[in-house]
């Protein structure tokens, strides 16, 4: 039986240093999912990066307040974006279909009801989803917190047996990632609370950072479905925790037992 995974990869992961998009990370993370569907793992991509990729390929010579140059940039980004994703899973012989979605989606309803099943008839047929918000049309008290947040809603409609969450740092350390003396938090037992290791900080080019992950975490290992936060930047850090059983450094989030 295929095993469900949700894969969220963040912005940071996505893009370089000047904020370009990184298209040699996006080809080697792409290359991984089309080797863990050869090993019967049924994949969901939460992805990241339409802003960014869009910010990067627009000059604008006008001011745009922060709504604006969201509806803008997503619009212009999310093009390019789900293009490349969907050339480099075409060579390995994978379609691709793109979900947009927003927060009210997620309320009981037929919304909600129309969503999952439109996820699950992909699925049935081999279509690997690649979701992301809708940010032309979701702003201010419409969206969600971040895409940490939606992944974690989506490994929850989709009954998923892992939620994976790249970003660019390893995991929860006990103290600042950049202290030699913090040590990574390999597993999270259920109940435990790592609230005094985590700072409020926004990711450079995302909405989310370690608390949003946290909560998302939290949540979703109460479903009673395992999470994992690694670091996207690794290479082959998916096939390493999945398939090689390699000691890479990553926290993970033991779920509640479900009756």
């Amino acid at each position: 039986m295929k095993k469900r995974i949700v894969i969220k990869i963040g912005s940071n992961v996505l893009t370089r240093t000047d904020g370009k998009l990184d298209v040699t990370r996006v080809s080697s993370l792409v290359d991984q999912v089309a080797s863990l569907r050869r090993h019967d793992y049924e994949i969901i991509l939460v992805s990241s990066g339409a802003v960014a990729c869009g910010r990067r390929e627009l000059t604008v010579d006008h001011s745009l307040d922060s709504v604006e140059q969201r509806q803008l940039f997503s619009a212009v980004g999310q093009v390019k974006l789900v293009g490349l994703y969907y050339d480099l899973f075409r060579e390995f012989g994978i379609h691709v279909g793109q979900v947009l979605t927003m927060k009210e989606n997620f309320e009981p309803g037929e919304q909600y009801r129309n969503q999952q099943a439109c996820m699950t008839v992909m699925l049935e047929n081999d279509v690997l989803p690649i979701v992301n918000e809708n940010d032309t049309v979701s702003v201010t008290e419409l969206m969600f917190t971040d895409n940490d947040e939606l992944s974690g809603l989506i490994a929850q409609m989709m009954k998923a047996d892992t939620l994976i969450l790249l970003s660019n740092i390893d995991g929860i350390y006990d103290g600042h990632p950049d202290d030699p003396a913090s040590n990574i938090i390999p597993t999270v037992e259920p109940g435990r609370d790592l609230s005094q290791y985590i700072k409020e900080e926004k990711s450079a080019f995302g909405r989310g950072g370690m608390h949003s992950k946290y909560t998302t975490a939290q949540k979703v290992q109460k479903a009673g479905i395992r999470v994992i936060i690694a670091n996207g930047k690794r290479e082959d850090i998916l096939l390493d925790i999945l398939l090689n059983n390699q000691n890479v450094p990553h926290t993970e989030f033991i779920p509640y037992a479900i009756d």
